[in-house]
Parts: C-alpha cells; structure tokens; sequence
C-alpha cells in the first residue's frame, strides 16, 4: 500500500456527476498508468456507475492494461488530515501477519494525490484492490432459510471484532454494506473513512457511522479503539437470532431495508420497540440474552462497552438449553394440605399463609358444676330405687308393675334432671352452627379440581394468544413486504418502459430526421413540377391546343398529373388513354391518345429526373436543431417521469411502512394490555388458590370441631349425668 505525498488541493471537490463526467474519458483524465484509458462499469444511459456516499463517489474500472478491477473512491468533501489518516491506516495494516488473522478481511489501497483531472483542477483518488463478495444483507437474503450457514458467519464476525480488538483498531462503520461476504463465506471490511488505529489516537473522528448501528451516546467526539462495540454487538445478536430462528429475517427485516434486525429507533426507545421486545420474548435464551444485554448497552458510554469476545463464551453455554424448557411450566409435584402441586409451584406465595380462623363455637366437654336440682335427684334417686328393691322383696303390691313404680319415678327425676341442664342445649347449639358453618363452605376436592381446569383453560388460551402474536406480527410484516415488492415491481416496469422510450429516442431521433428531409425534398419536387408549364416546353406532339385541352381538364404543370392509364376504345376498336390526376383522379382529353399520353408520361419523368437531382440532400442547421430541441425535450419529459415514478415509489414505500408501524403498534398495544389482564389473571388464580388452601384448613378443622362435638354428645347421656351425680365426672 502506497501514500502519496502529503500535498493536495484545499479547493471545493468535485461532485459525483462531475466525477462520472470525467470518468467518461479515462486515457484523459488519470496519470496512473493502470487507471489511463480503463473501462468504467456504466450505467444503462452510458454512464460510469457511481456508488455514491457522505464524503466520496465510488466507481468501477477495470485496468485494460492488467485486466484487474478496482474500486476508486473520488471525495466528495474536504476531509481534514486526510491523506496523514490514510498514511497511518495504511502504515498500520500493512504491518499485519496474515496468518495471525482470522481471515483474510482487509483489502488493499493505494491513496493517489492529483490522480484525476476534473476541469482545470486535479484531486486526489483511493484506488483500492476490489472484492469479490457481496453485501451482508444481499447474503442474508440468499442464505437466512440455512441456520447452520448463517451461524458459521455470526463466529467468523465475532472472530473478526476478536482481531481488531487485539490489533487496538477500529473500523468505525461496521454495517451490512460495509461487510462483504466472499464465496468462501469468509468477511472483507471496506470503507477505511473512519477507521482507528493506535496512531491517530488524539485525533477526532471523520462519521459517526451508520445510525442504524450506532449508540445512542455515541458523539462526535468518540474516537478510539472501542467505536466497532456496539456496533458489533448488534450484527451479532441479529446474526444469531437469524441463525436461531431464520423466519425473523421476514418478520424484522424489511426489503432493501438500510438495516438488518434493529434500528436507530429500538435502541433509542427499547421499551416501545416491537423489533427488540420480538427478540427479548424469544424462546432461544441465547437470542433474549444477547437482546437483553444490548438494551443495557444502549445507555452506556462507549469506553464502557465489552468487546464482543468477552462476553461471547458465556452466551454460547446456554445455547444448548431448549426452547420448551424455557417457556414451559415446573412440573406439578403433591404439596401439603392436599392441593395440587401446581398450585404450590409458583402461583401460590411462598410466604406463609396466615393463620385460617378457628371455629367460632367450641363444644362444652361435658357436664360442669351441680345445681340444686342435681343434689337433690341425687339423694332421691337411690331412695326411689331402694323402695322399689324393698316393695317388690316384700310383695306389699301385688305385681312387679306396681313395685316397680318407685324405680320409674327415679328414672324419670333423673331424666328431668338432666333435661334442665344447660350443657346439651349449650351443645346442640353449637353443634347445629358448626354444621351450618360447615355447609357454607365449599368441597375443597371439588373447588380445588375447579380452579385447575380453569387454570388449564386459561393456559391454553394464553398460550394460544401468545403463538398468535408473532404469527400477526408477520402477517402486517408480509403485507407490507407485499405492498413493497409490489411498489418495486411497478417502479421497475414503469422505469423499464421509460428506459426503453429514452434508448428509442436517437432512433426517433433519426427516424424524424429522415422524414423531415423526405418532406422537404418532396415539398421542393411538388414546387419545381408545379412551375414546369406544359405550354411552355411541351413535350413532342403536344401543340398549343392539345395544350389547351389539357389545361382546361386541369392538367398544366408536370405536378397535375402523375402517368396515364391505356384504355380499350370498343367503338373503334383501338387502344386508348386516360391521364391519371396527381389526386388519384383519371381524365380523358380529346386528342390524346396512346402515343401522346405516352409523350407526356416521359417528359415528366425527365422533368421529376432533373428536379431531383437539383433536391437539398440534408437539413438546415435551424430545421436540425428544431428536431432536436425536440427530441431532447421529450428526453427530458422522459427524464423527469422516471423521477416521478421513483418519488411515487418513494411515497408508496412510506405509506407502506408507515401502515406497518401504525399495525405493529396496534398489535403491540393489543399485546401488552392482552399481558397486563393475564397477569392480573394469574394474580387472581395464586389468590383464589390461597383462598382455597386457606378454606382447606378451615374445613378440616370444621369437620374435626363437629365430629367432636358429635363425640361430646355422648358424654351428656343419662349414663353420664348419673356418674356425673355421684363422681362429678
């Protein structure tokens, strides 16, 4: 690589039309003797094709010497410290080790000051080596429906930032265009405008890079070896996400869009960008992480950002972890108290549950302190019972009935006895409340069972609603896609049309010169015929009054009449003639015969002979230009229709895209309230299921207070009030 001197012009630089211009006359305009008289790559009017960008116009020319093709970058603008930058870009990677490279992605140049002539003035050129290989975006294009493809390219790009990272240099405008992709699927850099090495460390930056790519902190300031970090960072991530999933290059990507996954827009409002929340929400962890990671990247200083490579390693170890495990849900394991493990496994709050109330009645536990009642059926009670034992041993009545009577009224003082205490009235009560407490409460089997299938409703309609999101996102993506495809296509015919008419215009061109010549030179044979009188110089035969017969039958210049026609005269059986009017028209002239009308036929083909060869043979220089003025008119009417149709294409272009945002942000807006009322969802199911778990509880121990005190009444049985009476318990 060779730098010239370090002279050059201050003056204005050409524009790129100027630049085409010259580059019209190669053998005139260079000195370099492989650039004198090489072929320009032209457009399809015949003019060299520019590539034109924001400080330089690139064209293609093939050497006719060495048969090589270079890429010339002509400046457009005055770049300060220009050829001292290139001198050191220059000096820098001519230094490298092609070996210790990862590839071969850097090409050579040549910076030629005074190298080409425009008007009066010479300017310097950048020759550089050209690249066989496309544009990073032509290649996604071809290659994103291939994963494994795609992936290789995401670590030959990684290995690449590895190699500048390590070399301390910086490109400074990673993007699509400025990645070529060889046939060997290895990456060339181009465009050295903005680079960075060690040696112009103190220097400002020249561009901030392509906005699609670039930080939202990156400043006019920024210049060092970290400029390439977030730019990497994002070609990274798209790189892998397309890997990953290659349908997002159809869902993010927009045709001929200048960008591959992510805009300027999503890395300035990351929170309202439907592009980044599609990769944040994504299944493959490794697309989220990267997402997430960039997010967080777009609101940190340059010299803050990691290189690519350092953070490269630890995303790749989760790569392995499969999409299903990361959306789905634990797996339902038995939980305590009863209730689904679904239920305890992240819908149920792991802080515990309060304390559930206890029942509101408790069961007395059996009879308490004795009344005066008590006392005295306990003291009449065996009285009784000893006069009936007495009465019957000593037969005073006269059956066992009647000595039984005693004994029965004993039993019935007790019974009354018993009847007054308020312990089994306290204890129906209360068992009747429990009961009726109990009732009110639902079957925590059956309410349990009915919160799962409504949660198993709602599982399947969300996850029915979040498949459909995407599956939206690419419907309003392809019709837009459409609509752009279309409004290309329809650029591309109207524009083909056009071409043609402008290609077709040298041959109208020459087409409207031939007839405007054809028209004079009739024009000029019509008035020299019609100023040959036939009285005048008349043809041999023809006296003065044949010459009148024929001028009263209209016929008395050579311009009246055009031949004659022999005609068969039945009433004298001989051949006679009509002469044939210069309207078509037939006349028959009394006197002229075959023979005459032949001597007038030959005397004006003599006449037509003479005046011909006296005819103009070309136009005027006025008649020419006229047709000209013409033709470029219509050129220039052409020229601007083609305009139009670009400007129309343009305009349905925005429409199209504009109706993509507006419908993405409808479906975004849609999507986020649709997640804001399953969350509110969930909410409500992890509390019904604390409600129901806390209702279990409950339930158990209702159950558990009525089984008591069904226990209990048994402790208040006549048994037991007679125990009561004698033992107090």
């Amino acid at each position: 690589m060779n730098v010239g001197p370090a002279t050059g012009p201050q003056r204005p630089f050409p524009s790129g039309a100027q630049y085409a211009e010259a580059l019209q006359h190669t053998q005139l305009c260079f000195q370099h003797p492989e650039l004198v008289g090489a072929r320009p790559e032209l457009t399809k009017l015949g003019l060299p094709r520019a590539i034109s960008g924001a400080f330089a116009s690139v064209f293609s020319l093939t050497s006719v010497d060495s048969g090589k093709r270079y890429a010339i970058k002509c400046f457009t603008r005055n770049v300060p410290d220009q050829e001292r930058r290139y001198q050191a870009i220059s000096a820098r990677l001519a230094r490298l080790d092609p070996a210790e490279l990862s590839q071969r992605w850097n090409l050579g140049f040549e910076y030629l000051t005074d190298a080409i002539s425009v008007g009066p003035h010479r300017y310097p050129v950048l020759k550089m080596e050209w690249a066989e290989a496309v544009t990073l975006s032509s290649w996604l294009d071809d290659n994103h429906a291939h994963p494994s493809a795609v992936d290789r390219l995401a670590d030959r790009f990684e290995a690449l930032t590895r190699d500048l990272d390590a070399l301390e240099i910086a490109h400074g405008d990673l993007q699509h265009g400025n990645l070529l992709v060889a046939d060997d699927d290895t990456l060339r850099l181009v465009d050295y405008d903005g680079m960075y090495v060690p040696e112009l460390a103190g220097m400002s930056g020249t561009e901030r890079g392509h906005r699609n790519y670039q930080s939202p902190m990156r400043g006019n300031d920024d210049f060092g070896a970290e400029l390439d970090r977030f730019s990497a960072w994002v070609i990274f991530l798209s790189l892998k996400a397309i890997a990953s999933d290659p349908a997002l290059w159809g869902r993010l990507h927009e045709p001929r869009g200048e960008f591959l996954l992510l805009t300027e827009d999503d890395f300035k409002s990351p929170g309202g960008s439907t592009r980044l929340q599609t990769l944040l929400a994504h299944p493959d962890r490794t697309v989220a992480g990267l997402a997430d990671q960039l997010m967080s990247l777009a609101a940190q200083p340059l010299d803050a950002l990691p290189p690519l490579a350092l953070v490269v390693p630890k995303q790749r170890s989760t790569a392995t972890t499969s999409a299903s495990s990361v959306a789905g849900n634990p797996p339902a394991s038995p939980a305590a108290g009863g209730l689904p493990g679904w239920m305890m496994t992240g819908h149920v709050s792991a802080k515990a549950a309060p304390i559930p109330p206890r029942p509101s009645e408790a069961a007395p536990s059996g009879f308490q302190t004795r009344t005066l009642l008590d006392v005295v059926a306990a003291v009449l009670c065996p009285l009784l019972v000893i006069a009936t034992v007495v009465m019957y041993v000593a037969g005073f009545w006269a059956s066992p009935i009647g000595a039984g009577v005693p004994g029965a009224v004993a039993v019935a003082l007790a019974v009354f006895a018993r009847s007054r205490r308020t312990e089994r009235t306290q204890l129906r009560a209360t068992l009747n409340k429990l009961t009726a407490e109990l009732a009110q409460l639902d079957d925590p089997g059956k309410a349990a069972e009915k919160l799962q299938k409504d949660r198993a409703k709602f599982d399947a309609a969300e996850a029915k609603r979040v498949s459909a999101f995407p599956k939206a996102q690419d419907k309003v993506t392809a019709r837009c896609n459409a609509e752009l495809r279309e409004a290309e296509q329809r650029k591309v015919r109207k524009q083909r049309d056009i071409d043609r008419k402008i290609d077709g215009l040298a041959e109208e061109l020459r087409r409207d010169l031939a007839r405007a010549l054809a028209d004079k030179q009739s024009a000029y044979v019509r008035d020299r015929l019609g100023r040959q009188l036939i009285a005048q110089s008349p043809p041999p035969g023809i006296g003065p009054k044949l010459a009148s017969r024929l001028a009263a039958a209209g016929i008395r210049t050579a311009a009246d009449f055009k031949g004659y026609r022999p005609v068969q005269n039945t009433h004298y059986n001989s051949t006679g003639a009509v002469l044939v009017l210069s309207n078509g028209g037939v006349v028959d002239v009394n006197g002229i015969g075959e023979a005459k009308a032949i001597a007038l036929d030959v005397w004006r083909k003599r006449v037509v002979a003479a005046v011909e060869a006296r005819q103009p043979n070309s136009l005027s220089m006025s008649e020419r230009q006229l047709i000209e003025r013409d033709i470029a008119r219509r050129g220039a009417q052409l020229r601007d229709r083609r305009k139009d149709v670009e400007s129309e294409t343009d305009t349905l272009r925005e429409q199209a895209h504009k109706r993509k945002k507006e419908g993405l942000e409808r479906l975004n807006h849609e999507n986020l309230l649709a997640g804001d009322q399953a969350r509110q969802r969930r909410q409500d199911f992890g509390r019904r299921a604390t409600d129901l778990q806390q209702n279990s509880v409950l339930h158990g121990a209702l159950s558990d207070a009525v089984a008591t005190a069904r226990l209990q009444q048994r402790g208040l049985s006549l048994g037991s009030y007679v125990r009561f009476l004698y033992i107090l318990r």
